[in-house]
């Protein structure tokens, strides 16, 4: 998908953020909607229709809370409509999946749903969920990050906030969120998604944020549908110039409070968006995938040296490292990536080597190549390029290919990973050449940006100072 300018711009920003660990999500209920939860309206038609009022006709739909408990002094329906609505066990979306896979540090939502956090936990992510002022205080061990409710919870409904009475008085009865908010909001990129310009919370939580950040504010983005003659809410073009004219002022507005709007055609373009995120946040890592029992025909310094210095150009290209451990070559990636890293602490990061040695044991139900099969499978879904370097074994005091390596490529390749095999380094790295260069169209956008390099690095006249030039050059591509 061609993306506008404006949100070219956006994304490259934001995975930015993401490297840097500085990415928030603001969810709203537009995020839940399409898993099958209601929107406000819907919440509150029944509670309209028993105080004789019409819900097509009504626009706060907080003051319908409110009058809701004006009217019966208890608020034990409106808590029954909570558990009734938001307790389905409805399967979450593809939005849902993706926003679980990035690494953002913190996720805040006006939501009283579990749709959020359930999805984090088939990423088998740790989440730290946070609806109460007390719950603050304490910080759930290993977490991966922290999920603030701050209208409350579905298992909780008394506690919801709900009501007109309830959000005026957010700021004191729970300040230590809006401290929190407000904290983050300096410190970090938040996205909201899943707001609509007539969600009630929104307004309510924006003109606290206004009231702490009236000057310095940081940049902050909001997904924005624009209007489409035909649609429900535009029936005419006199409506649609209306809602046009409308939301171009609210868009302006909302600068108020340093958020940027982002036009988008429809909701779908809001996925195509994510995922654009995602495959731009993976590229920055790379995972290396082989083994050696031999490096023949090289003399094994030479080839040792090769895997040590391929790891340095990538931690020195500010790429990530995924390694697997593979025999005779985890070690050479790991002094490699640490020494470019020990080198220049104030520029590279331990966190710029990820090392995931592959279980010795099976455990469970499920044998060690089941295990195995899993591993490769989690490890390289993380990545965006994978290396592939010799892949030889020994069975029966025999050298063969490692078959290993090949599932690391039908994996990689299946994930949509950019695949570089060193083919030079013969083995699976050279078969997997052979495989790719019958059909570059088929493993590569562009095949003429890169199967020139990797030509080069089948080579068996291209030295390995030869080859990590080539590389060098082949990763200043790959990033821009």
């Amino acid at each position: 998908m061609k993306f506008t300018n404006e949100i070219e711009v956006f994304i490259n920003d934001y995975v930015k953020d993401l490297n840097e660990g500085t990415a928030s999500i603001f969810a709203g209920a537009g995020l839940s909607i399409p898993a099958g939860f209601v929107n406000w309206s819907e919440l509150m038609s029944e509670i309209a229709q028993d105080l004789g009022l019409d819900i097509n006709q009504e626009k706060d739909l907080v003051s319908i809370a409110q009058y809701h408990v004006n009217e019966n002094q208890t608020r034990s329906k409106l808590n029954r409509k909570i558990l009734e609505e938001f307790t389905e066990d409805t399967e979450e979306t593809e939005n849902h999946r993706i926003i679980a896979r990035l690494p953002v540090s913190s996720i805040w939502t006006t939501n009283y749903d579990e749709l959020i956090e359930k999805t984090y936990l088939k990423e088998n992510k740790v989440v730290d969920v946070k609806y109460r002022n007390n719950q603050l205080l304490n910080t759930k061990p290993k977490r991966d990050l922290a999920i603030y409710k701050m209208h409350g919870d579905v298992n909780h409904p008394d506690q919801a906030i709900l009501t007109k009475q309830e959000y005026e008085q957010y700021h004191q009865t729970h300040e230590p969120f809006i401290n929190a908010l407000s904290g983050e909001l300096t410190t970090k990129t938040f996205l909201f998604i899943g707001f609509s310009f007539t969600d009630p919370n929104l307004d309510y939580v924006l003109s606290r944020l206004n009231f702490r950040f009236s000057k310095d504010k940081r940049q902050h983005y909001c997904f924005v549908k624009k209007h489409e003659l035909g649609d429900s809410s535009n029936p005419d073009q006199a409506t649609l110039d209306y809602n046009d004219r409308r939301q171009t002022l609210t868009i302006n507005d909302l600068k108020r409070y340093g958020i940027k709007s982002l036009l988008i055609d429809s909701y779908e373009d809001i996925t195509k968006i994510l995922t654009e995120i995602e495959n731009r946040y993976k590229k920055k890592t790379i995972f290396v995938s082989g083994s050696a029992e031999t490096y023949e025909p090289h003399d094994k310094n030479n080839a040792i040296g090769f895997v040590h210095n391929l790891a340095k150009v990538i931690i020195e290209s500010d790429f990530r490292i995924v390694n697997g451990f593979g025999w005779g070559i985890g070690s050479s990636v790991i002094n490699g990536a640490l020494e470019s890293i020990h080198s220049n602490p104030n520029k590279y990061s331990e966190n710029q080597l990820i090392l995931k040695p592959f279980p010795q044991f099976a455990t469970g139900s499920k044998n060690l190549q089941e295990l195995w099969s899993d591993y490769r499978e989690k490890m390289i879904s993380q990545c965006g390029i994978s290396f592939f370097v010799f892949g030889n074994k020994l069975v029966d005091n025999k050298i063969v290919e490692a078959n290993g390596v090949i599932s690391e490529f039908e994996i990689a390749h299946k994930n949509g990973c950019i695949c570089i095999p060193i083919g030079l380094t013969k083995y699976a790295s050279e078969k997997i050449y052979n495989i790719i260069s019958k059909e570059p169209k088929k493993y590569y956008a562009d095949p003429d940006i890169i199967m020139p390099s990797l030509k080069k690095l089948a080579n068996d006249r291209t030295t390995f100072t030869q080859a990590i030039e080539i590389i060098k050059g082949l990763l200043e591509t790959l990033r821009k």
